[in-house]
């Protein structure tokens, strides 16, 4: 039985498992930081697998390493797993899903790395929506994760199969301003208004936006304003991303609301702070020979992969920061019957319906003979990676 036909036959062997974890997971959603239950049902699985497991890795409670070393060498390829779930929602991006199809895609290619070479890894990344220690992908780049890797494979729930496009880069921050209490009536000359110091903030970054790159997205809420009407506001706060089509671009609209907020400090005599609440999310970086081969595979299982089209705004993902080291892909595959919003009731019913859930098995499979064509053709992986790096370039020059 050739190399194919063994991933093939896994993948349909092991379907049901994985289609159970995705149930499961749907069932318990967890958000960012606290996907203790979606982290110990994959990890425990791999680990069943056969891969050497660790979990509390690069920083996170819930994020997980599987590693699986063949017995040849070869390249090293990495399967991004996501698994959190939207505060208030649930699994409203599929990301119950997503955990389980990479986690099955590297376990069929396992069964075949002995004798191809190689070795192949799970990283389950916490908090790809953001959050408490969210966008965990930062952290695996930053701490030295993809350091000896080759490529990294995923894929995204989606309305359509659709290659790898463009996102924007983003910075989730919180603006902070400490006044002073007092009497708003009876002495508000004694009081330091921090809501006001808020306000000017927000509108200063409202004036912004006439000032910037037509990529450029700005938008926050107000989570603290006062305590009451008549008492001047000691504390005020707020939670705003900021977004840009590259790194550079939006490290220059970063900048540029820091003086605003230092602005609206001086203005009001309260103290400011502008500060990260979780990791800096990249933007996105494409590698279209990468996902030729992806989509070479999926016509293979009778599907087609259309172009990305970008219509009007477009959204940020962590595994840009992943993009922005080593090639990557991240295709969306179809999991309903029809144009579907994301983060909404919709597309949380879609994440367990039978669409959905046979998913698992197509992902699985397309994914895991993506990674087996890299293995068994040295210079088309050459071709990628020299690829990906001039697309890296290119957007340094932009």
């Amino acid at each position: 039985m050739s190399s194919r036909e063994i991933i093939q036959q896994y993948v349909e062997q092991q379907y049901p498992v994985y289609r159970q974890i995705a149930l499961d997971i749907h069932a318990r959603p967890e958000v960012s930081n606290y996907e203790f239950f979606a982290c110990q049902r994959l990890s425990d699985q791999l680990r069943a697998e056969g891969f050497e497991v660790q979990v509390d890795v690069a920083g996170h409670r819930t994020g997980f390493t599987a590693v699986y070393r063949g017995e040849k060498p070869g390249p090293v390829l990495v399967f991004l797993a996501e698994y959190d779930a939207l505060a208030g929602l649930g699994h409203g991006c599929g990301h119950n899903l997503f955990g389980a199809t990479s986690s099955l895609a590297a376990a069929a290619l396992k069964q075949v790395v002995d004798q191809e070479g190689g070795e192949v890894r799970v990283y389950g990344t916490p908090g790809e929506e953001g959050g408490e220690n969210g966008s965990a992908k930062g952290s695996f780049v930053r701490e030295g994760f993809l350091k000896d890797v080759d490529a990294a494979l995923c894929v995204h729930p989606g309305d359509k199969h659709v290659a790898s496009g463009p996102s924007l880069a983003c910075a989730p921050v919180d603006i902070e301003f400490w006044g002073k209490p007092s009497h708003a009536a009876g002495a508000p000359e004694k009081g330091i208004n921090a809501l006001d110091a808020l306000i000017l903030t927000y509108n200063g970054i409202n004036a912004l936006r006439q000032h910037v790159t037509p990529d450029v997205r700005i938008h926050g809420i107000i989570t603290h304003g006062g305590d009451a009407p008549n008492i001047v506001p000691e504390y005020a706060a707020a939670k705003f991303y900021f977004r840009a089509a590259t790194a550079p671009g939006l490290e220059a609209v970063y900048q540029r609301i820091v003086k605003i907020v230092e602005g609206a400090a001086l203005m009001t005599g309260a103290k400011g702070r502008l500060q990260p609440y979780q990791n800096r999310v990249e933007n996105m970086v494409p590698t279209p020979s990468f996902d030729a081969v992806y989509g070479q595979e999926l016509a293979l299982a009778g599907q087609t992969l259309q172009a990305p089209e970008v219509k009007g705004g477009i959204g940020s993902s962590d595994v840009g920061n992943i993009s922005q080291v080593v090639p990557t892909i991240q295709p969306t595959i179809c999991i309903t019957e029809g144009p579907t919003p994301w983060h909404t009731e919709e597309a949380k019913e879609a994440s367990r319906s039978e669409k959905g859930l046979n998913s698992i098995a197509l992902g699985a499979r397309v994914l895991a003979l993506t990674a087996l064509d890299l293995i068994q053709q040295p210079e088309l992986l050459q071709q990628i990676k020299e690829e990906h790096a001039r697309q890296v370039a290119r957007q340094l020059e932009a």
